[in-house]
């Protein structure tokens, strides 16, 4: 049984703003809606809440920003779905404020794909096995192209967290996207030698064949390997950066 919405005020450590925002995803979960269903406007909610019009847009504008809701012009708002953009931005701005350094992302994601490789191998498609494994060889044809190699480095990352089947690791993982389009090139740049370039392409060969083999373990020790690897280049580029 859904819950009525009542009168607010604002709360103590709460603007009237965020009241309005808390009173709209209460709705939202107490009326059992999904992505896509619509929601009631802000002349309704205004009414419901005894605010001001100008409290809801504001409290309209914040959830979407947080794509909580999708408002458009002349459209009924709808729910939103789960979006990794908005991690991303956070991410970002942690890093350019030195609030967290990308090596500390770094070794977040060493334990999230840790995981996220486990689950592809027990989890993936048959297609989607195939399209790790020619990432992986991808890496390899455009060793010496930073660019084709950082793409396809991103890619595999993020097909490996797609096969997991887990909405939320998919989500995570593709919200450290922007941070790895500078962090990838840094760790590569590091790889001067072609020795040390094929370390790194074997690692990602090896993540790739034990999710092909559908072997969890073995996939989860190739993944904590390459990243390893990976935060020590970055640090190694973070310490010449520091002595530049």
């Amino acid at each position: 049984m859904s819950t009525p919405i009542t009168s607010l005020r604002a709360s103590e450590g709460n603007s009237l703003v965020q009241s309005a925002m808390n009173a709209v995803t209460d709705y939202i979960r107490d009326h059992r809606l999904r992505v896509g269903d619509t929601l009631p406007g802000e002349g309704h909610f205004a009414e419901a809440l005894d605010v001001s019009r100008a409290v809801m847009r504001e409290a309209f504008g914040a959830l979407a920003a947080l794509r909580v809701i999708n408002v458009g012009n002349g459209r009924k708002p709808r729910v939103g779905a789960l979006d990794g953009s908005v991690i991303a931005t956070s991410l970002q701005h942690a890093v350019s404020t030195a609030q967290i350094t990308v090596p500390d992302i770094w070794d977040v994601r060493r334990t999230i794909e840790q995981r996220t490789a486990a689950l592809a191998a027990t989890a993936r498609t048959d297609a989607q096995a195939a399209r790790i494994v020619a990432l992986a060889e991808a890496m390899a044809t455009d060793k010496d192209d930073l660019a084709k190699r950082t793409a396809h480095d991103i890619a595999f990352h993020n097909t490996i967290a797609e096969a997991s089947h887990n909405a939320l690791f998919i989500q995570i993982v593709a919200s450290f996207a922007p941070l790895m389009e500078v962090a990838v090139p840094t760790a590569w740049s590091t790889r001067i030698a072609k020795s040390r370039k094929q370390v790194m392409i074997d690692r990602h060969r090896a993540v790739a064949a034990a999710i092909m083999k559908r072997d969890p373990e073995g996939a989860a020790a190739a993944m904590a390997l390459h990243f390893d690897d990976a935060i020590g280049d970055l640090l190694k580029a973070e310490a010449n950066n520091g002595a530049a």
